[in-house]
């Protein structure tokens, strides 16, 4: 297993789209924090709160989101776009190890660098809003929670690349579930509505980034429901995977 992790690790650091997409997730959060906090500490008349500034920092993270599901998406598509998953299957004949090692090496790099960003742009809107205090505690539960978020986005990204194996398709599909459908389950009529809305991918996953308890959901609940919506996206990838031809 520590072969194919260092074949994986060789792999996504050699392939420009990874250091450009991860660039962008980190412009997304650094720029967006920095925009919205000079719009806010020009139009505002009193200091906003340590808790607003810092859920206000992290506002980039529904676009970054997206970046990261693409680069999850790129994991995987790439090598069936280039043709190289044959050569990997050919060394790594085991697929599901093969699948799991790609998993392992996107979600070290993943989080390292969505914590990093996450806890940047918690600090750029912190210099630029200047709330009277901000409590520690609470920047590293927003830094840890939005850059777990963005990660888990991006293994979303990698279910559903090995799922449809097609980069376009895929990086829709991600579209769809992560940014689109989302906004329109809340529009679901009466109390089964308001379920389905809650439960619904990123409506639960987004909990954890900001701290916020929906009606039935709690930050960590919620995560834990967008975990198992993932964990079906990879699921389902793994078995075709398996089944068919490369």
């Amino acid at each position: 297993m520590i072969d194919i992790i260092r074949s994986e690790w060789t792999k996504i650091r050699s392939v420009r789209s990874t250091v450009w997409t991860l660039a962008v997730t980190a412009l997304l959060m650094l720029g967006l924090s920095a925009l919205l906090g000079a719009a806010s500490a020009n139009s505002a008349d009193e200091p906003m709160p340590g808790g607003d500034a810092v859920a206000m920092s992290l506002s980039g993270s529904m676009f970054a989101s997206l970046s990261m599901a693409a680069l999850g998406v790129l994991v995987i598509s790439a090598e069936y776009r280039t043709g190289g998953i044959r050569t990997s299957l050919m060394a790594v004949p085991r697929r599901l190890r093969l699948l799991t090692g790609k998993i392992v090496v996107f979600t070290a790099v993943a989080l390292v660098v969505c914590v990093a960003a996450s806890a940047g742009a918690i600090a750029v809107g912190v210099a630029i809003t200047r709330p009277p205090s901000v409590e520690m505690a609470e920047v590293v539960r927003a830094s840890l929670g939005c850059g777990l978020y963005l990660s888990t986005c991006g293994l979303f990204g990698l279910g559903l690349g090995t799922l449809v194996r097609h980069t376009p398709g895929a990086i829709v599909a991600a579209v769809a579930l992560i940014l689109v459908l989302p906004p329109m389950t809340n529009q679901l009529p009466g109390e089964w509505g308001r379920v389905v809305a809650e439960f619904f991918t990123t409506n639960a996953g987004a909990l954890v980034v900001f701290g916020r308890s929906g009606e039935y959901l709690g930050p960590w609940s919620g995560f834990g429901v967008y975990l198992a919506w993932i964990a079906v996206a990879v699921a389902a990838g793994a078995i075709l995977l398996h089944r068919r031809d490369a």
